[in-house]
C-alpha cells in the first residue's frame, strides 16, 4: 500500500503502529509520520486524526488471520470493530471531510451454493468464522455512519489477495518460506500444508491496492466493490505451481493443525461493478504473484543465514 502510495504526487503519508517495536527501517523510508498507538483507544485516534485531519483514510488495520479467530473471537471482534468506531466518530466529531475505505472480506459470504457463482456484490452474507463476523461489522459501521452522518465511506470486499510483503501466516507466503529454506538445506524438503482442496479467487496485491486508490478517488459515497480476478485455482494446483519453481524436490505433507475448523470450498467474485464505475482490471498473472513472493522469501532467509546461493529466477 504505503509503496503505491509513494508514487502519488504531493502525497503526505501518515500510518500507524500498534507498538515502537513495529518500527522498520524499511518502513519509516516508506512513510515518516508513523504514530504509534492502538486504534482501540478512542483518545488516541481523537488526538490522531484531530493533528493529522486527513484527506483520505485506507483502514486495513486489525486483526486479519482467520484461524486466530475461532482461538479467540473475542479478540478478533473487539479489535477489528472498535478501530473501525473509533476512527468513523473521530471524523464525525470533527465534521472533517475525510474520505475512508474500509476493507472487508469475501470470507463474508461463507459456504457458498456453487449455483450462485461468481458472486456479486448483492449475494448474501454467511459468516463462518469470528473473522467474518467483523469484516461485515466493519463494512455495516461504514455504511450507517455514510447514511446517517454523511461520512464519505467505501467498503471494499477483496477476494484472496497475494504477492510481496504479505505476512507468513498466510498461506503462499509461508509456503513459500519453507521452500527457500529447504533450497538452502535449512529444513527438510518438505512443506507442511493443511487442507488444499478448497478453491480461490487470487488476485496480486499490487492490483488490489491500485483498486482501494481507484475506488475513493472514483466511487460512490456507501458503495461496495469487489477486488477479484473472476478465476479461481485450487490450493494444491497454487502450491503446485509454487513448488514447480523450486530448484529443489519437494516433498507435500498434511499437518493437521495447520486444517481450519471451517473450510469454504469455492470462492470466485465478479469484479464487474468496480471496473464499470472505476476502469480498474487485474493485470499481474498468478504465476508472476507467485515467482514474486518466493524470489520474496529466498531473500529473507538469505539475509536471516547469510547465503548467496540461489538461482536467479
Amino acid at each position: 500500500m504505503l509503496t503505491h502510495l509513494t508514487s502519488q504526487p504531493d502525497a503526505v503519508l501518515h500510518g500507524t503502529v500498534y507498538t515502537e517495536a513495529e518500527r522498520r527501517p524499511a518502513l519509516e523510508a516508506l512513510c515518516p509520520n508513523l504514530w504509534t498507538l492502538d486504534l482501540c483507544d478512542p483518545d488516541a485516534v481523537d488526538h490522531l486524526i484531530e493533528a493529522v485531519r486527513p484527506d483520505t483514510i485506507f483502514h486495513l488495520a486489525g486483526q486479519a488471520y482467520v484461524p486466530r479467530s475461532f482461538e479467540a473471537p473475542w479478540e478478533t471482534l473487539e479489535n477489528n470493530i472498535r478501530s473501525t468506531v473509533n476512527l468513523l466518530q473521530a471524523i464525525r466529531r470533527l465534521d472533517l471531510p475525510t474520505r475512508v475505505l474500509v476493507v472487508g472480506s469475501a470470507e463474508v459470504y461463507g459456504n457458498v451454493d456453487p449455483t450462485n457463482l461468481p458472486l456479486t456484490e448483492d449475494a448474501p452474507l454467511q459468516p463462518s468464522s469470528p473473522y467474518s463476523v467483523s469484516k461485515i461489522a466493519q463494512e455495516m459501521l461504514a455504511l450507517q455512519y455514510h447514511l446517517a452522518h454523511r461520512i464519505f465511506t467505501i467498503r471494499m470486499r477483496p477476494f484472496n489477495h497475494i504477492g510481496p510483503g504479505q505476512n507468513n501466516r498466510f498461506s503462499v507466503p509461508n509456503w513459500a518460506e519453507q521452500i527457500a529454506q529447504a533450497e538452502q538445506g535449512l529444513r527438510e524438503a518438505v512443506v507442511y500444508v493443511g487442507d488444499l482442496s478448497a478453491a480461490r479467487d487470487f488476485t496480486d496485491v499490487r492490483d488490489v491496492v491500485r483498486a482501494y486508490v481507484l475506488a475513493l478517488e472514483r466511487g460512490d459515497p456507501g458503495a461496495v466493490y469487489h477486488v477479484c480476478s473472476g478465476q479461481t485455482h485450487s490450493m494444491k494446483s497454487v502450491l503446485e505451481r509454487l513448488i514447480a519453481l523450486s530448484t529443489a524436490p519437494i516433498e507435500i505433507r498434511v499437518a493437521p493443525e495447520r486444517v481450519r475448523p471451517v473450510e469454504i470450498p469455492v470462492l470466485i467474485g465478479n469484479y464487474s461493478r468496480l471496473q464499470k464505475r472505476t476502469g480498474w482490471t487485474p493485470q499481474i498473472p498468478l504465476e508472476q504473484s507467485l515467482r514474486d513472493v518466493l524470489n520474496e522469501w529466498r531473500q529473507h532467509v538469505r539475509v536471516a543465514y547469510g547465503s548467496t546461493d540461489y538461482p536467479a529466477l
